[in-house]
């Protein structure tokens, strides 16, 4: 990786999604803007708030997508990163931005 890009593998995206109240909602039906979940995999050297293994928030329609050995994964730079997740393992709770 070069610079500030970052290489994220992105969260598997069911088709259908179920609201906090139990309503299913198909995958046809038309959403604003949704943010995604993504694993850096990778990332260049200049970048400084994202590690190895993070969870990121960030916008799938600001992405490129690269193919690679039989996996897609999305090339974004470190500024299209909204917000960094807590990892599997952390014992603290929330995110930090």
């Amino acid at each position: 990786m070069l610079h500030d890009r970052i290489l994220v593998q992105p969260g598997r995206e069911s088709g259908e999604r179920k609201s906090r109240a139990g309503i299913v909602i198909p995958a046809t039906a038309a959403v604003g803007r949704r943010l995604g979940w993504g694993e850096v995999v990778a990332a260049g050297p200049h970048v400084r708030q994202v590690s190895l293994g993070d969870m990121i928030l960030f916008d799938p329609e600001d992405r490129a997508e690269v193919e690679f050995e039989g996996s897609a994964y999305t090339l974004l730079r470190e500024r299209d990163v909204h917000a960094i997740g807590q990892q599997a393992g952390d014992e603290s709770t929330g995110l930090y931005l």
